[in-house]
């Protein structure tokens, strides 16, 4: 008899879940249902955070319950902090709009960039496609073909950013502070599509920034040569990338070699994240999150991002905050030199 009223009992638990699930769901699928969700993308049309992101637009909306149209919208600037504060403070905290903004944005609000109106805390995390790999390119005509020409160079060379706070700005940096590179920063441009079009016609020598975007988006002059990588920024270099020396292996100093690792390994994590605004309903959070990762998953979205030459290796929104949440722990002194180095 006991054992009876053990199995009800346990049949009612299930029936009581099933039924929570589906309310939910068709709770979320009456809301989504004709409506369109927007991707705002913090860079440029053609770089790396908007053919990633449209590509997921082709795909997500499948797995959201009452099938959204999905749009990407460019805002970019300031590094992608204008779309950071545009996430944080204008749009409405309904799961209808997710930010594509580089989640180094970290370092501007520790190191107070007058310009920070968020706090990167209060965000909702989606996930992310990959973890960025970074690497330094230059163009053959530029004459910088190895690291070791790069030292030599008599002059500083001219290398592209985009602005105060994104990771490109940051790497340049850093490394400028903790090797021998000579290094001149270009920057205030709108996205790695303009800085790569700066380097083929002659404006810049080249740039730093992650390794699936140098290989979709500047594939051709990879593959003949006319563009050339000279350093990865990683504990061990990327499979492809094997005969790429490492960036930290040049660090003058103990210091040198720990920012390295902190704001360009670090940073490397959190790079391509997609977030949510602050106050965005907890179930909503959970739905986008589950959506994005069987996006992750999805065998058409896979073999377009082959095709594509985009790295996959997704990142749970779940691991994104807590890596976010390491940046508010960093010492003492080590954020005291983020602060002159980045924005003194």
């Amino acid at each position: 008899m006991a054992a009876k009223r053990s199995f009800l009992g346990a049949t009612a638990l299930i029936v009581v879940v099933f039924c929570l699930f589906y309310g939910l769901a068709s709770g979320q699928e009456s809301f989504y249902k004709g409506k369109t969700l927007r991707i705002i993308v913090g860079g440029a049309p053609g770089g790396g955070f908007d053919t990633y992101a449209r590509m997921i637009s082709r795909h997500m909306g499948k797995y959201i319950p009452g099938n959204p149209t999905i749009i990407v919208d460019n805002m970019p600037g300031a590094g992608m902090m204008i779309a950071a504060n545009h996430i944080y403070k204008i749009a409405k905290p309904d799961g209808l709009t997710i930010g594509h903004f580089t989640g180094n944005q970290v370092i501007s609000q520790l190191v107070g960039n007058p310009g920070v109106e968020f706090d990167m805390r209060k965000f909702e995390y989606v996930g992310a496609p990959t973890a960025d790999h970074f690497a330094c390119a230059f163009t053959r005509a530029s004459g910088i073909t190895s690291a070791e020409r790069w030292v030599a160079s008599k002059k500083p060379v001219k290398m592209g950013a985009i602005g105060p706070g994104n990771l490109i700005d940051n790497t340049l940096r850093v490394l400028k502070f903790a090797t021998d590179f000579p290094i001149h920063i270009v920057s205030g441009y709108k996205g790695t599509a303009p800085v790569r079009l700066a380097m083929e016609a002659g404006e810049l020598d080249g740039s730093c920034w992650g390794w699936d975007s140098i290989r979709s988006i500047w594939s051709r002059a990879i593959d003949s040569g006319e563009g050339i990588v000279v350093i990865q920024f990683s504990s061990k270099p990327h499979p492809e990338l094997t005969k790429v020396p490492l960036a930290v292996s040049f660090g003058k100093s103990e210091e040198g070699r720990q920012l390295i690792q902190v704001v360009i390994h670090g940073g490397n994590f959190i790079e391509r994240s997609y977030i949510l605004p602050p106050g965005t309903p907890k179930d909503r959070v959970q739905l986008v999150r589950q959506a994005f990762a069987r996006t992750m998953e999805d065998g058409e979205f896979m073999a377009e991002a082959k095709k594509a030459r985009l790295g996959l290796a997704p990142i749970s929104g779940e691991d994104l905050e807590r890596a976010i949440q390491g940046f508010f722990k960093l010492p003492p002194n080590l954020g005291a030199k983020l602060k002159e180095l980045l924005f003194g």
